[in-house]
């Protein structure tokens, strides 16, 4: 008997947050794709993006294949017949046209709303819930990633943890001393002077900035740091990078994700919005991550992190200094954490265990 055929897989995509929707999206397609064999066809509105994690891409081709994924551009009047599984990541709303494509297909596939990460606790209980669609009788299901057992997890390939012990296993033997801080963020005013409590650390720093808006403000001032600027990277390079240094600035989703899978002490830059509603998922996040460590530790996590998202300049020396003093036991806590998190099953395992189950209704 021959083998079955592969499930086939569509993933709509908008870039939002210039590299956070796309970073999450191209991760889940790359593993689906290789390690559960699922044909996948990725639909992205916006390629320049998608260009500086995946080099390879084209940025006039309306179809081409990366790492046996096929790409699609999704332009307006894009015409195409339905997967057996839909991945609406992040209520980028799929076309009409698809949608009642979908309506007319036996069995009708399994659609699913890949919501963003949050802590929330409420998050558990909406996940997986199904969202009825009365003009066309088709249910789209809720997916939350998150942090607890109740929750869809996060992406985390199959060999990344072996991967990264390998990796840090390497490094213990070239060790230089210094200490090395990526920097990853939006345009922030208080970055002078987190750069000048940098500078007065006795201690050797090393802080290497992606290009964008803060390497262009952090190239503005010239302080007792080495600052070295870089390119966007691959992601599987990006992975190297994080776990190559020991303090962690972030921003968004997908480097968020995977600075707690790096297992350093890092900062979260959360994507703001009006009224300051990112406070929530912040803070949720931070009770979370807070839980059973020491309170001057977790003072100084907050703290740090409550200065860096607020633009305060005034106070994000102070708060750097305080979480630098803390940074041995941060280190163990974010090993611990991130071993905590790996005994949760990862995204991709979780949504197609669903997708199993659900199809066969």
């Amino acid at each position: 008997m021959g083998s079955a055929a592969p499930i086939q897989c569509d993933i709509f995509c908008r870039v939002v947050d210039n590299f956070g929707d796309i970073g999450v999206t191209w991760r889940l397609a790359r593993q689906l794709s290789g390690e559960f064999g699922v044909q996948i066809r990725l639909i992205v509105d916006e390629l320049a993006s998608f260009q500086k994690l995946a080099p390879a891409i084209d940025l006039n081709a309306a179809t081409q294949t990366a790492d046996g994924i096929a790409i699609l551009a999704w332009h307006q009047n894009i015409l195409l017949a339905p997967a057996q599984c839909v991945i609406e990541a992040f209520q980028c709303e799929l076309p009409t046209s698809y949608i009642n494509a979908m309506a007319l297909m036996k069995p009708a596939p399994v659609w699913l709303n890949l919501e963003y990460l949050s802590a929330e606790s409420w998050v558990g209980e909406h996940h997986l819930l199904p969202s009825p669609q009365p003009q066309t009788g088709l249910n789209k299901y809720f997916f939350f990633p998150g942090f607890r057992a109740n929750t869809g997890g996060l992406i985390r390939e199959h060999a990344l943890l072996f991967q990264h012990q390998q990796f840090q296993q390497d490094q213990s033997q070239a060790t230089t001393g210094s200490l090395k801080i990526f920097l990853f963020g939006y345009e922030n005013v208080a970055l002078t002077a987190l750069l000048e409590s940098f500078s007065d650390a006795a201690r050797h720093l090393i802080c290497t900035i992606p290009s964008g808006a803060l390497a262009r403000q952090a190239k503005a001032y010239v302080p007792n740091v080495e600052l070295n600027t870089i390119e966007f990277l691959p992601q599987p390079e990006l992975d190297h990078l994080l776990w190559s240094h020991d303090v962690l600035f972030v921003r968004g989703e997908d480097s968020f994700v995977r600075a707690q899978w790096a297992a350093k002490p890092f900062v979260w830059q959360i994507y703001p919005q009006a009224e300051r509603a990112h406070w929530l998922k912040l803070n949720a996040f931070l009770d979370l991550y807070c839980e059973g460590l020491a309170a001057d530790a977790a003072d100084a996590v907050r703290e740090l992190h409550r200065a860096w998202n607020d633009q305060d300049a005034d106070a994000i020396g102070a708060a750097w200094q305080a979480f630098y003093g803390q940074l041995g036991l941060l280190q163990e806590h974010a090993a611990a954490w991130s071993q905590k998190l790996s005994q949760m099953p990862d995204l991709a395992t979780q949504l197609m265990t669903f997708y199993a189950k659900t199809a066969k209704i």
